[in-house]
């Protein structure tokens, strides 16, 4: 018989996926009533990106390394020669692509297809948790290289900008390593060459979660500490941004006590008023939205104040901002995973991965009270359904 911890395992993964193709034809559509103007309605359910968006800077993104273009660009471009090799066309076009043009209803974006390569790598390679952290850190790296340098691994069109970096310094690497000690070595070498303020600001933001919560899940059973520290030694590996290693072990904490067992509402209340967050201050204004939204029995109004309260705690990719704005939504939506995803997407801005973030936690806490997210979503989703049914069979 499965137990409860499995049960929440399977359906925090099932939930990140969820969230983050509800969110994808909306990514990055920073003034919500966009998606009204371009879906005729706010999301209900899975639905395919339109060829154009209407904040798109896809054009103004670098493709020789992370960020926007400079003046100047790199001889070699990653996208295009490295990764997303036939993508570069959307990237130099002029025009304002969907930085998921081309995909289905369903779909999965690059992040979350690259957390389901590591959960296959760790069913694959470390089935039992026997292997030590580095053996498996070297494993999933070096899947990680082969995943993003092949061409045909994923259909997305888009790579955010800790992809592009880690590919841009890997590639010019006089002899680019593809074994996994080597580019665990390499990849250490790079987070210690880096500090708070000399970081790129770029790479602290809430994508990062989505990688991480796959090594969250791995080590769910072990003490709180273990867990959190094996997430922060793994992500330093693809993020070398110290500023952001404080948020990534917040979250791999919160995750880590729902799975186990704890309500994610009372957590949420712990974590807001922590000194990750800004403690009181922030506590208040998550709660003060969460309170005012309940105030409103129809959909829509509840709705307005989400995005309101996502406008004001942030809703670009920046770490503590996203953070504060998923809190937010967790906190709100701790037993209405449906309602949760649905209204993260219509918030608009960084929403693919906030949800993803959220969805993990949401579909968590409902396998913990013994709920499971509805077999629609997980029925929707399309490039990843098949590999996340093997995938929860092995977990």
């Amino acid at each position: 018989m499965i137990s409860q911890a499995d049960r929440a395992k399977h359906e925090a993964l099932w939930g990140m996926f969820v969230a983050d193709a509800i969110a994808m034809p909306v990514h990055w559509f920073y003034n919500p009533y966009d998606i009204k103007r371009s879906y005729g309605q706010w999301l209900s359910g899975y639905v395919a990106p339109t060829e154009s968006h209407p904040s798109s800077i896809l054009n103004l993104s670098s493709i020789g390394g992370s960020g926007r273009s400079g003046s100047r660009r790199a001889s070699k471009p990653v996208v295009g020669n490295v990764i997303l090799h036939d993508k570069a066309k959307y990237w130099t076009s002029g025009k304002k692509v969907h930085y998921h043009r081309g995909m289905s209803a369903g779909d999965s974006t690059l992040n979350a297809l690259t957390a389901l390569e590591t959960i296959k790598v760790m069913n694959l390679e470390d089935a039992h948790c026997s292997l030590d952290l580095e053996t498996l850190q070297a494993k999933v790296m070096e899947n990680y290289v082969d995943f993003m340098t092949k061409p045909g691994t994923h259909n997305d069109t888009y790579a955010e900008s800790f992809h592009r970096l880690f590919f841009k310094e890997w590639s010019e690497m006089e002899s680019p390593p593809r074994k996994g000690e080597d580019i665990v070595h390499m990849a250490k070498q790079r987070f210690r060459s880096v500090t708070a303020h000399s970081e790129d600001h770029q790479i602290a933001v809430i994508g990062a979660l989505v990688v991480a919560i796959p090594w969250v899940l791995h080590y769910s059973h072990k003490s709180a500490d273990e867990c959190a520290n094996a997430v922060v030694s793994s992500l330093q590996l693809t993020h070398p941004a110290p500023s952001l290693m404080p948020y990534v072990e917040m979250y791999s904490r919160l995750l880590h006590s729902v799975i186990n067992g704890a309500q994610l509402k009372d957590q949420v209340i712990k974590f807001i008023s922590s000194g990750v967050l800004g403690r009181t201050k922030k506590s208040k204004i998550i709660q003060n939205f969460v309170d005012e939204a309940r105030q409103y029995s129809d959909t829509e109004s509840r709705l307005m104040v989400y995005q309101e309260g996502t406008s004001t705690l942030g809703s670009a990719c920046y770490i503590d901002g996203a953070v504060s704005s998923m809190l937010m939504l967790a906190l709100g939506f701790h037993d209405d995973f449906s309602g949760g995803v649905l209204t993260n997407a219509n918030c608009g801005g960084e929403n693919a991965h906030r949800g993803a973030a959220l969805g993990a936690l949401l579909g968590a806490n409902a396998a913990i009270n013994g709920k499971e997210i509805a077999s629609k979503w997980k029925e929707g989703l399309m490039f990843a359904r098949k590999q996340l049914n093997q995938a929860t069979q092995k977990i």
